[in-house]
């Protein structure tokens, strides 16, 4: 089904160990609107939704789960040198107590990802529409996310919300 280039869809520069931004990134990592929800809703969806869209499903998943490992990237560069110290002072003492420098999948508040966070009806409308909503979302959240720092890797999630805005399904094929 895949073939996988041992290299990122774009390349992540970090400048600088900020842990309060890599939690604060883990929000679309294992968070309601993040990645890994896109691409598990996407994946999920495709199976009833009509054949022709069958396989745009699946590229978005993909993408989907390439932008998670760029996600992951980041998180792992603006964490991989902070002390336990700095882990604690930025509130990351218990993801620390749990999983050393590990990522988890879970939120900026430390709640594990669930699958209660995606959606499928089996109507290709709703899913669709529930698609686009989480696309918005997730949108929004990268925006505040470029807002809140001056660090390089904000061109990589500029790259991520180009990518969402060219997310089309094929409205016609539906009806």
């Amino acid at each position: 089904m895949w073939i996988y280039e041992k290299k990122l869809q774009y390349p992540v520069r970090v400048g600088k160990c900020d842990i309060r931004m890599a939690r604060y990134l883990s929000e679309q990592y294992g968070g309601a609107d993040g990645e890994l929800a896109a691409a598990l809703r996407y994946m999920n969806q495709r199976y009833t939704i009509p054949d022709k869209v069958i396989g745009v499903l699946n590229d978005i998943s993909t993408e989907e789960f390439a932008h998670l490992e760029m996600i992951a990237t980041m998180i792992y560069k603006l964490t991989k040198d902070a002390s336990v110290c700095e882990l604690e002072e930025a509130g990351l003492g218990p993801h620390f107590a749990a999983h050393d420098h590990a990522l988890f999948y879970n939120n900026a508040s430390g709640v594990p990802y669930t699958t209660a966070y995606i959606q499928a009806k089996g109507d290709p409308l709703a899913d669709l529409y529930e698609d686009i909503a989480a696309e918005e979302k997730a949108r929004a959240t990268y925006q505040w996310l470029i807002d809140m720092t001056d660090d390089g890797f904000k061109e990589a999630v500029q790259i991520i919300i180009d990518d969402r805005n060219q997310n089309s399904i094929p409205w016609h094929y539906i009806e």
